[in-house]
Order: C-alpha cells, then structure tokens, then sequence
C-alpha cells in the first residue's frame, strides 16, 4: 500500500470515530480521566495518546507487516496533533 492510501485510510477511520464518539479533544479527555482513577495517578490526554501508539508499536515488533496497527498508529498521531492544539506538549 502506497503511504498516501494509507494516510487516506487512517483519515477515514478517524472521521468515522469522530462520527461515533464524538470529538477527539472530549474523548481522550474522558480516558484520561478514567485511567487516572483507574492507576491513581494523573493521567493527560497526551500520555493517553502516547500509551495507545506504544500498544500498536508493541504490536508491530511482534508483527511488523501488520497493516492495522500501521494504520491505527497514522490515525492516532493524527488525534495527537489535534488535542495538543499545535503541538504543546504533555496538554
């Protein structure tokens, strides 16, 4: 697959997320603020972000052809860019 093919198709799968569950910056919120009653410390959007690529690139040592978790990895630093409004780290 072409990395223009894929980008379009990790596009897709975050509008139809979007279409789902709502806005990303709201949801990863809410993630955030469940895992860190869930691990009892506090937990931001970002690192929720970060933790789900670290998944998908644990994944991917195991499977590097895997085209998934390629995918997921484009749309989830897609989402990134977006709840960290420009790139402010650690939001």
């Amino acid at each position: 697959m072409k990395g223009e093919n894929l980008l379009k198709h990790a596009l897709q799968i975050v509008e139809d997320r979007r279409a789902q569950y709502g806005d990303s910056t709201q949801m990863f919120n809410e993630v955030a603020k469940r895992w860190s009653i869930t691990l009892g410390v506090e937990v931001s959007p970002t690192a929720v972000v970060l933790c789900l690529i670290d998944l998908k690139l644990a994944r991917l040592h195991h499977t590097p052809h895997h085209l998934d978790s390629i995918t997921d990895i484009a749309g989830y630093a897609a989402v990134l860019a977006e709840i960290t409004q420009g790139g402010v780290y650690g939001r």
